[in-house]
């Protein structure tokens, strides 16, 4: 994850993340980027059914009952687990993770336990009183998919009418004084959209927005093909930056980043290297604390059925399982070889990427990798950065 505001405008600094000890348990949730990595934040994939029937979707999720989905109990001793080891967020995914009767009562409990429960949503099912039921269960984030104009986000979800839902349960969650951001995913069908929706965050005063780049999983292994060209990237990175500083300058408080591409943080520091020379060294500190993709090192995913991987988009390489054993006891297994070389890629690592001179603060891809070349260490074909940055 890239923070543009916390970069470029400075609003996250290191002695902000230093005077914390880079302890994710400690730190405050705008500044979990910069832990350390001992603690992982948690994504559970509560539940594979979904009321849309999304084009990108990593998990395949539609609108029927899953068996075999882990139970309300097995969740709560998921969640005291968590507990141990200090991960400081869980994120309630799905499908539609509110398409469970379970999830207040699970963030009640993650809350009281002293986990912070966010969710991630399509927002559809979120009236203003199940905002306010998510708030006073102690959910603290709420993220919501928009993919573009009404046109374009109906059909890239499948269903006439889930533009309007989302930007209803936004308005609700709003409203109950839910802290509430848009999730965006661009594809070559969207990109042109990405401007509309700044104007309406700004419009609706949402006070987050995140960029994701295309990874090619679940449905989404079939939209390799329709991921946006390296120019459009560097396109669409420039129109951020520049978005980004002119909300800065105007004072509206809005937050930027994106994710699922580490060449984004690398082209900022060298326009802020070139621009702001002065900030050069601090930012550079930041994202190497940020440590390039957290898969299987600050990040991790459990699906719905006690599967875990390390992200949701590993969907199709395990872990282990906690219904057999502990998450906290599978995180830590040195002997889990996946889990050992994600930790230490720097060994691993192929083609242009083992020439890049940022590996410790990118990586690269593993999932586009695999997708395109049929090895998870091979270069990530999404990096828009010329042969000169790379070495820069």
């Amino acid at each position: 994850m890239i923070g543009l505001t916390k970069l470029l405008c400075g609003t996250a600094t290191v002695s902000d993340a230093i005077k914390f000890g880079r302890d994710s348990s400690q730190l405050p949730p705008n500044m979990l980027q910069f832990s350390s990595g001992e603690h992982p934040l948690v994504v559970w994939n509560m539940t594979n059914r979904c009321n849309l029937h999304c084009k990108h979707c990593y998990i395949n999720a539609n609108d029927y009952e899953y068996k075999d989905e882990l139970s309300t109990e097995e969740a709560t001793r998921l969640i005291d687990d968590l507990v141990t080891i200090q991960s400081p967020v869980l994120l309630f995914s799905g499908g539609e993770p509110l398409l469970r009767e379970d999830i207040l009562e699970l963030g009640t409990y993650a809350s009281y336990k002293g986990l912070r429960p966010v969710i991630s949503s399509n927002g559809t099912l979120i009236t203003l009183e199940i905002a306010q039921k998510i708030k006073d269960a102690g959910f603290q984030y709420v993220g919501i998919s928009l993919d573009g104009s009404r046109k374009t986000h109906d059909e890239f979800r499948g269903i006439q009418g889930a533009f309007d839902s989302a930007i209803c349960g936004i308005k609700n969650c709003l409203e109950a004084g839910l802290r509430t951001g848009i999730r965006f995913t661009i594809t070559k069908y969207n990109y042109l959209d990405l401007p509309l929706i700044i104007e309406l965050l700004i419009k609706e005063k949402i006070p987050r927005f995140c960029m994701y780049h295309l990874v090619y999983a679940g449905r989404g292994r079939g939209l390799a093909k329709d991921d946006i060209t390296l120019e459009q990237k560097r396109n669409v990175i420039n129109f951020l930056i520049n978005k980004t500083q002119e909300l800065f300058n105007q004072g509206i408080e809005v937050e930027i980043l994106t994710t699922d591409n580490h060449a984004d943080g690398i082209y900022l520091y060298q326009l802020i290297k070139a621009k702001y020379p002065s900030r050069t060294e601090e930012v550079m500190q930041l994202l190497k604390m940020h440590g390039g993709c957290s898969a299987g090192k600050k990040f991790a995913n459990i699906d719905s059925q006690g599967n875990v991987h390390a992200c949701q988009f590993w969907g199709h390489k395990d872990l282990g399982n906690i219904r057999e054993r502990k998450f906290s006891e599978i995180w830590r297994d040195r002997s889990n070889e996946l889990i050992c070389e994600l930790r230490n890629i720097k060994s691993k690592i192929k083609g242009r990427c083992s020439k890049c001179n940022y590996l410790e603060v990118c990586g690269g891809c593993r999932i586009r990798a695999e997708v395109a070349y049929g090895d998870i260490w091979a270069e990530d074909p999404a990096c828009y950065l010329t042969d000169e940055e790379i070495l820069g």
